[in-house]
């Protein structure tokens, strides 16, 4: 696939931000800041120098099958 279309495909996804991921595994937002600054829940950074933070919802899906029960 070339790159360009592989980009294409990742940018349509819809991101979760740190707020959403939050409601939906029932936490504080600091819980989930946490877990992105131990490295066990993957994040995108978007915007102006990369200082807001997204969670692709695959990578929610695979922190929440290795770290919550």
């Amino acid at each position: 696939m070339p790159r360009q279309a592989k980009k294409a495909i990742e940018t349509s996804r819809r991101l979760l931000t740190v707020k959403e991921v939050a409601a939906l595994d029932n936490t504080s937002e600091k819980t989930v800041r946490r877990a992105i600054a131990a490295g066990l829940l993957d994040v995108v950074r978007v915007g102006p120098g990369g200082r807001l933070i997204r969670i692709d919802p695959a990578a929610h899906a695979a922190y929440r099958m290795a770290h919550c029960r």
